[in-house]
This record gives C-alpha cells, structure tokens and sequence, in this order.
C-alpha cells in the first residue's frame, strides 16, 4: 500500500520515574521522552518512540543527535516520496550510517500507521502468535542489600515471573548470594552492562554457582571476541546485549561461540523489523532470545509486547507493567500485569493502546513539526 506522509512530528516530553533506577552506567530519576507522530494524507496517524538517552552511555545516540537525524535527514526523506511499505522506508535510509534509534522511532510510527490503515495489529505485522507474553522485571543497583531484597520480594508478589538485578564490580556476588538465601531457586538473572573485564573471572566463576538463567553482557559493549573466552569457562549461559547491533553480529558471535541468548531491543539493532529478523535467524541457529526494554512509556512498550509475541522468544522479557516506571503512563490502557505474570497481547489495529493528548500537553517540553 502506497502511503504519501504529509507531516512528521517530534514531542519532547519530560517524564520522572517512580523509583531512582541506578545501573554501571549511573543512575537515573528524570527521562527524556521523545514521541514520533507521522500523518499520512487521509489522516491517519502512527506513534513512534525514541529511547535515546541524554547522555552516550549504553549508545553513542542520544536524544539531542538522534533528533539532529531525524530533523534534517530521515524527515525530508519520509516526506519527499511515497512509501510502499516500511522496508521501503529502511532502503531509503539505508545510506544514513548508523543512528538505530533514530531510524526506529520512525520506524515504530510507520508500522503503527500502517496497522491502522491495514486494519493488522503490530503482532500480526510482526508474526507474533502468542495471546499474553511472560513479564520479567529488571531491578537497579540498589543502596543496600536489605534494600535490594526488600525490592525482590515486592516485585515478585506483584507477580513477575523473572528477576533480573544490574551488577557492577563491588556488588555482585553478595546480592546475588542474599536473594537465592532469601527466596530459593526464583528464576534469577543478572545484568552488568559491559562492566567486567577477564580479569575479574574469579568474581565471574563465583556467580556460576547460583543456577543463575544467564550473565548477560558481562565484558565490554562492543566485544565478541572475549566474550567467547569466557562462555568456554562458565556453564552459566552468555547472553548478550549492546555487542549485537546487527544481524551481522549475531552470526559472528555465533561462529565464535560468544553467547547462548541475545537481548534484543529494537532500538539497538534499528527497527522491528530489524528486531524480527534477529528474532528468527537466532531461532534456526538454536539461540534463545527475549526482549529488552528502554525504559520506553507505553507507545514503546506496544512494540515491545508485540515482538515478545514472536515465536522466537522463548526466555521471560525485561517487558513490565506502566506502574513499574511510570506514575502515569502516556497510553490509555496502561500497560498491567495479569494474575500470570504476563502482559496481553493487543490485536487491535495498529499499537492497540490510545495515545493520551492531554498527558503530552501535561508534560511537553518542545514540539517540532514539519509538513510536506
């Protein structure tokens, strides 16, 4: 379906999260949210978002660069031609080098469009099968262990059916050790963001002790060389995260033997369909594979979900309910959690939630717009 877009917003939003969120990286208690809004000649509408952060810590993309891109590259591209579909869009900026999550806010908009006007959900899009994904929930270094542990027991009433904790050198072994002693064989997984290197693999061995599901993304955010090393070391699966940016690196780390599962967020690795392609080549080549989050508000939550709906998809997703991060979310539903621990799936047209104008207005900071 030939679709001809006739403007392209940004809305710079500011939103605080319920709970600080401390990770290797830092901490963070204030989010940037930038939406991306495109309008086709009818006048149906697509919503996209864009997860960059401020700061070029777990991406060289902030939300400053990444809205540079899409001002003066990706918009005058999106509004000179038609679009047949959205691979079209992708080889039309295929000439644009890197900026993945610039090119998937817009990317996430023109799907939700597309859905519309097709009358498909993002699942379907997406080949999703499934009707409720399981929820996991990722847990930030905390202040102290009796804090930490406090937490786990919170989110685990709440339902989730997995835990994830951040680590960092100082703090891993110890928390790790307090929440099996507290609550047992949970399943339980731990998150350092780059933060080892092979010389901590003392400190390494000792978590593969605790019948952990995975070690994700333990050494550097760009390294598959290493990781192979110690995947050979550890019976504790290797799951990584900002090492695969591409379906290129997948098959690298495949070849190496650097992992067992991939994190895959779209905004990483440059759009949904990106995501889906990693999704199914991960299953042929017998990876496991989930779905990360971005801190995302429920416009990109509703992406997520559908994705975590592929088949592919067989770990627990970093996907949790809007109250997790958020005191009010920007999508009516929000996002809840069932009795199951898990998320529905959404088959309405498009998204399947509504974007909610009045809470945009609430919290914009800046609109930018521009119009064929």
């Amino acid at each position: 379906m030939a679709v001809e877009i006739r403007r392209l917003e940004l809305f710079y939003l500011r939103m605080k999260l319920r709970d600080e969120f401390r990770t290797s990286f830092g901490s963070v208690q204030e989010r940037p949210v930038v939406l991306a809004r495109v309008e086709e000649r009818g006048g149906e509408e697509g919503w996209g978002e864009l997860v960059a952060d401020h700061e070029p810590w777990y991406s060289y993309e902030t939300y400053d660069t990444s809205s540079t891109i899409i001002r003066n590259f990706i918009a005058p591209i999106v509004l000179q031609r038609e679009l047949q579909d959205v691979y079209d869009f992708h080889a039309a900026v295929s000439r644009i080098r890197g900026y993945p999550m610039a090119k998937t806010a817009v990317e996430e908009a023109l799907l939700d469009l597309y859905g519309r006007l097709e009358g498909k959900s993002i699942a379907d899009i997406v080949g999703g099968v499934r009707r409720e994904i399981v929820s996991g929930v990722s847990i930030g270094i905390k202040r102290s262990i009796d804090q930490l542990v406090s937490e786990v027991e919170t989110r685990l009433e709440e339902g989730y059916r997995r835990i994830k904790i951040k680590i960092e050198p100082g703090h891993d072994v110890e928390p790790v050790k307090a929440i099996r002693d507290r609550f047992g064989d949970i399943p339980l997984q731990v998150d350092a963001n780059g933060a080892y290197t092979l010389r901590d693999m003392q400190v390494l061995r000792k978590l593969d002790n605790y019948s952990l599901l995975m070690i994700e993304q333990p050494l550097a955010w760009d390294d598959l060389v290493e990781h192979s090393i110690l995947s050979h070391k550890l019976t504790t699966p290797i799951c990584l995260d900002e090492s695969i940016k591409t379906l290129g690196d997948l098959l690298v780390a495949y070849k190496l033997g650097s992992c067992e599962i991939v994190n895959v967020k779209p905004a990483r690795v440059g759009g949904i369909l990106r995501a889906k392609e990693i999704l199914e080549t991960a299953a042929r080549l017998g990876i496991g594979a989930w779905i990360g989050g971005m801190l995302e508000t429920g416009v990109g939550r509703a992406f997520l979900v559908a994705l975590a709906s592929h088949p592919a998809v067989n770990y627990p997703n970093d996907i949790s309910a809007s109250d997790r991060y958020w005191e009010e979310d920007i999508v009516e539903p929000p996002w809840k959690l069932t009795s199951n621990g898990t998320l529905e799936v959404p088959r309405q047209k498009g998204i399947g939630v509504e974007v909610r104008t009045d809470l945009i207005e609430k919290y914009l900071v800046e609109k930018w717009t521009a119009t064929k």
